[in-house]
């Protein structure tokens, strides 16, 4: 029998492994550290920051579900850009894509910090009196630098993005729609909604919309700035 790894290029394999012994060690390692307190990203004036976060952020994810769709969709477009891009190309773009996603959800913190403290840092985050000067939007304020930001989701739009890019008119099924769509419809379909939720901001919603936007940015200017062209057997 066949692997199922045998025909995946070797860094959407690695990081698929990577990504679920993380989540595998996440839960199993529990009782002695806290590994998504450690390595999931925060808001770089927390008291919880620590600079490798912006990688690490990746690899974690908040339960089976979150990590399945995002290793779907990693295994599910991955491979066709690393073969385009080249192996060493692709870490390189899925790393900075992922690190974009951190740095445009960190930009929106910061202004929704700065709406409230007329500054992007607070003087000791540390202690509970830092956020009780602030009123009514205290709550608001230790929610930006007490939440966490984890998952995949950067880096796979940022794939997702340079898969539209230089396959557009490659159709796809999505899930409840009964005909093809090319690629470019259903990704700017994505973002739109992505952009949608991110303003809405509606009660309740707990995605990190912003950071996947900073990955579909970061993936969509990488793609430009490196000069990628669409392969030649595709159009």
């Amino acid at each position: 029998m066949q692997s199922p790894f045998a025909n995946m290029p070797p860094v959407v394999k690695n990081l698929l492994i990577i990504n679920i012994i993380f989540f595998i060690a996440t839960y199993a390692l529990a009782k002695f550290i806290d590994l998504q307190g450690l390595l999931s990203a925060y808001y770089f004036n927390s008291p919880f920051f620590k600079p490798w976060q912006i990688i690490t952020y990746m690899f974690m994810h908040a339960g089976f579900g979150h990590i399945f769709f995002n290793m779907f969709a990693l295994v599910s477009f991955g491979p066709m850009l690393e073969y385009t891009l080249g192996s060493k190309k692709f870490f390189n773009y899925y790393f900075i894509t992922g690190i974009g996603g951190y740095v445009l959800y960190t930009l929106i913190q910061a202004i929704e910090v700065h709406a409230i403290t007329g500054a992007f840092t607070i003087a000791n985050p540390q202690y509970m009196q830092a956020y009780d000067m602030y009123g009514a939007r205290a709550e608001e304020l230790k929610g930006i630098y007490s939440g966490a930001l984890l998952g995949a989701s950067g880096a796979v739009f940022g794939i997702l993005v340079g898969f539209a890019m230089l396959f557009p008119n490659l159709e796809m099924m999505i899930m409840f729609i009964p005909v093809p769509i090319k690629a470019k419809y259903v990704v700017i379909g994505y973002v739109a909604i992505e952009l949608f939720t991110g303003v809405g901001r509606f009660a309740g919603d707990n995605v990190a919309h912003f950071a996947h936007l900073g990955g579909a940015l970061f993936g969509f200017l990488l793609i430009k700035l490196w000069g990628i062209k669409r392969p030649n057997n595709f159009y």
